[in-house]
């Protein structure tokens, strides 16, 4: 029997430190309910646990994200709904003022409300936000530039490039020359302006007929020369071939003026021409509308565009011929994060809804034509309108699909998270009561073994 060393007692102290280190071990997973709460307990699992981690909390802002893109497409949609309205109204005016019920007074009465409507389209085609973005002015859309023409708009299957034309014929107006104004001292008579009848009576002052002829030319879509130019002329407000200048009445009046009766065969108007090039397909095709041309082809292919600058302020435009450099960028969408990992977004383009970009900024019914072409224009604006909705709509079902999608990678990589990472509570509870066993065990065995080296005594007696 030895004294010097106990080697029971190490023994058990050794099998007892092991035991209550298990312990521990088995209490922090308990406390903490993870598997993984060191490096040391699973290194590769600790690494993927990490990256497990991050991918799911990119999935849950990727879902936030998506839902905020929803918010967006939700308010520039509800905005649209209410263009529509106004487009509809307009329209109904439009009808309403076609009818020859109603005098120059009720045209007029009508126009206001059209002008107010088109301003509330303005108003909120600029002023139609989301966290301070502007939503339908333009800003969330492809950018496409060039400095020769104006009005450019390009539907989503225009590819990013550069596009080369050339306008051979720009678009010209129609016109009318006469000879020039004075005090009138014939028998009376009418003269047909474009349909619009003026009435020049005897004794009218040179300002008297030129005021009657500025107002029907106002009124039958023409301007008139200056009172004082030599020879009056008369030019329609239009450009391409559906400007016309219609002039005929009695024949004192038409000499007066100095003017041959030509309402069997009218002045028109041309429309611009040009030739496509660098950009463009052998099957695209060009449409021509006076100063609008629009370009399509296969594939949902199309720009439309004006050639010729047109002055806001002015409402004047300055025709261009020459050639024409388009840029079409894939710059000004809205890119939406979709995903956790980089490059996984979607583009929502949403093009500027302005009367300008509508075409209906110059609609006027108080012109002999004014509320056909009125019609046709806003049919054309609806039109517009609904394939910008049509489009959000496609956005926002794709986004519902996303955000499902998120949320079930979301939920099923936890899982697999928890698998990894998660204890196992009942598992550890068994390994816990092992140890706890072993433990007190332990102690008791140690306790024993400490006592061994007093038997020594025994022989000392």
């Amino acid at each position: 029997m030895r004294i010097n060393h106990n080697m029971s007692a190490i023994t058990a102290n050794n099998q007892l430190l092991k035991t209550e280190g298990g312990l521990s071990d088995v209490m922090e997973r308990l406390a903490s309910g993870l598997k993984l709460n060191h490096a040391k307990d699973n290194p590769a699992g600790m690494a993927i646990s990490h990256k497990m981690k991050t991918q799911i909390e990119g999935l849950n802002r990727a879902k936030n994200n998506a839902s905020d893109g929803n918010a967006v497409i939700e308010i520039a949609d509800g905005a649209l709904n209410e263009v529509t309205e106004m487009l509809q109204r307009i329209r109904e005016l439009c009808v309403q003022a076609a009818n020859d019920t109603n005098c120059d007074d009720d045209k007029l009465a009508i126009q206001n409300e059209i002008s107010e409507l088109k301003e509330e389209i303005n108003r909120v085609s600029t002023d139609t936000e989301y966290n301070t973005m502007k939503l339908l002015d333009g800003s969330q859309n492809s950018r496409v530039y060039s400095s020769e023409v104006s009005r450019l708009s390009v539907s989503k299957y225009v590819d990013e490039g550069d596009y080369k034309l050339t306008i051979d014929t720009a678009a010209t107006q129609a016109q009318v020359t006469g000879g020039s104004v004075s005090d009138y001292s014939g028998e009376g008579g009418n003269i047909s302006i474009n349909g619009y009848i003026v009435s020049i009576e005897k004794g009218d002052t040179a300002d008297m007929v030129y005021e009657k002829l500025r107002n029907g030319a106002e009124k039958g879509e023409c301007i008139i020369s200056d009172k004082g130019a030599t020879p009056l002329t008369f030019t329609s407000t239009a450009f391409g071939r559906d400007a016309v200048v219609s002039i005929g009445g009695d024949a004192d009046v038409l000499t007066f003026l100095g003017m041959v009766d030509n309402t069997a065969a009218p002045e028109y108007g041309t429309d611009a021409e040009a030739t496509l090039g660098d950009g463009f397909s052998a099957k695209a095709t060009v449409k021509y509308e006076g100063n609008k041309m629009t370009v399509s082809d296969e594939g949902g292919f199309e720009m439309s565009f004006y050639t010729a600058k047109y002055d806001t302020t002015t409402k004047e435009l300055t025709p261009y011929t020459g050639d024409v450099a388009i840029e079409v960028t894939d710059i000004g969408n809205m890119s939406l994060q979709i995903g956790a990992n980089e490059h996984q977004t979607i583009e929502v383009e949403i093009p500027s809804i302005s009367c300008e970009m509508l075409y209906i900024d110059d609609l006027d019914v108080t012109t002999v034509t004014g509320p056909d072409r009125g019609i046709a224009a806003i049919d054309k604006a609806i039109q517009y309108v609904d394939l910008a909705r049509a489009r959000l709509g496609a956005y926002e079902n794709r986004l519902d699909h996303t955000i499902a999608d998120l949320e079930a990678s979301s939920e099923n990589m936890t899982k697999a998270l928890s698998t990894l990472s998660d204890a196992d509570m009942a598992e550890e509870m068994v390994s816990y009561t092992t140890f706890n066993v072993l433990d007190q065990a332990g102690v008791s065995v140690l306790s024993q073994a400490n006592d061994l080296p007093q038997t020594v005594l025994q022989l000392l007696q």
